[in-house]
């Protein structure tokens, strides 16, 4: 890290935390270092920037048993990876490739059938397709690795009476996006996140599921009950083998589960690492999530544009402040791929959140992005887990007021 960066003196890291942080961020690494440290084979890593100017790179725990995680330990960030397959989207628009207002069937034709001819990408990217239903084109975890069979079923599907109306595609996110980007370029959603993401960045930590031979990110081991409570009556309920559940419940576990969805998850090698799930299974460092939304910031990696000024306009832009139907009329505030996160008490952020709370965030006004990874899903401290940004992004504004901007302090050191 730039000594610019730390030169207000940096902060003293907890026993058990490596990495950098810059000292107005004590209260930040404190916490980290409470709640992702110190869990028996779990770990995780944060990464904040500020202009892409890295404020706060720190890692704790283990990747695996006996494995101590590192700047390079990627994680399986859940439905973080939305936001990574959106930005493919958004790559391809700025040049030229799709238009939002299109009709999806335009570039993929076969998504016309079934009364879909009229669903635009704009409705596509904020989940209101009416496509959500995983239970209607699946029938069990071979189904949903299927990824090309998952995106051919889309394809030919039906739209339910959610058409138009924010409903959380949970799982059908990724295919949909993924389909629309292979009708556009004639490849696949793995092949675009490193030509249209990573490489861009200078980047290696963004993959979608296992990083290929000669990647310097290595995987860290899901650790904790990984859902097996899906097994019991309580987590049948919750998780999606009761299908016919009415209202906003059922709508939420039918965008999630269907029955053995869960065993993706287990073992040691989970086969979720090997399919291509664009709503679900991104391999990601903390530092390589904050370089993404640093960049969706402003448009531009060091200095070069990454995205125009009009398509950073259009994802910084919250399409629709309805109730999401899925979320449990949760107002998402759903952009073109992202949502917002209030929790810093800004309208301006978005970013996006996965199982288990790891998460990409971007503070535009303040040039802030953030990136949070972590392998533990456990049932037994899900909710907490889930809810990790809710205590990061305000310590993060918090601790960026406390550091004076590279700007400020040039300035500041030409004047002496």
């Amino acid at each position: 890290m730039s000594n610019d960066a730390f030169s207000s003196g940096l902060a003293a890291l907890p026993e058990g935390v490596s990495g950098s942080a810059a000292a107005g961020f004590a209260p930040l690494v404190r916490a980290f270092a409470t709640f992702v440290g110190g869990r028996p084979g779990a770990g995780g890593a944060l990464t904040v920037m500020r202009y892409g100017e890295p404020l706060v790179d720190i890692w704790t725990g283990q990747a695996s048993p006996g494995t101590q995680w590192s700047r390079d330990t990627g994680a399986v960030v859940f439905s973080a990876t939305k936001g990574v397959a959106a930005t493919v989207v958004h790559r391809l628009a700025d040049r030229g490739l799709l238009d939002y207002d299109a009709p999806v069937a335009e570039y993929w034709p076969d998504f016309g059938a079934a009364g879909k001819e009229r669903i635009t990408v704009r409705r596509l990217l904020t989940h209101r397709a009416g496509l959500s239903s995983l239970p209607s084109i699946a029938v069990g975890a071979d189904d949903v690795l299927d990824h090309q069979l998952m995106e051919q079923r889309l394809a030919a599907a039906s739209p339910d009476r959610l058409l138009g109306v924010p409903a959380y595609h949970a799982l059908t996110f990724g295919w949909l996006v993924a389909g629309l980007a292979r009708a556009v370029t004639g490849r696949g959603m793995a092949e675009l996140f490193r030509t249209e993401v990573a490489e861009p960045l200078h980047v290696d930590g963004i993959h979608l599921g296992r990083p290929p031979q000669g990647s310097t990110t290595t995987v860290a081991a899901l650790q904790g009950s990984r859902l097996a409570a899906v097994r019991a009556p309580l987590g049948a309920l919750f998780f999606g083998r009761a299908h016919g559940i009415p209202g906003s419940l059922g709508a939420a576990t039918r965008s999630l589960f269907l029955p053995g969805v869960e065993t993706i998850l287990e073992g040691d090698d989970p086969r979720i690492l090997d399919t291509e799930m664009g709503a679900g299974n991104g391999v990601c460092t903390a530092s390589a999530l904050a370089a993404l939304y640093g960049a969706l910031g402003d448009g531009t990696i060091d200095g070069h544009r990454y995205l125009s000024a009009r398509t950073v306009r259009a994802v910084h832009h919250v399409e629709t402040y309805r109730l999401d139907r899925t979320l449990f009329y949760f107002p998402m505030m759903w952009h073109l791929g992202y949502h917002s996160m209030p929790t810093t008490g800004s309208r301006a952020g978005f970013g996006h959140i996965g199982l288990g709370g790891s998460f990409g965030w971007a503070e535009p006004r303040q040039g802030l992005s953030v990136g949070f990874v972590h392998n533990r899903l456990d049932w037994n401290r899900f909710a907490w887990d889930q809810v990790a940004s809710s205590w990061i992004l305000p310590l993060v504004v918090r601790g960026a007021r406390a550091v004076p901007r590279l700007r400020e302090v040039r300035e500041s050191r030409g004047a002496a």
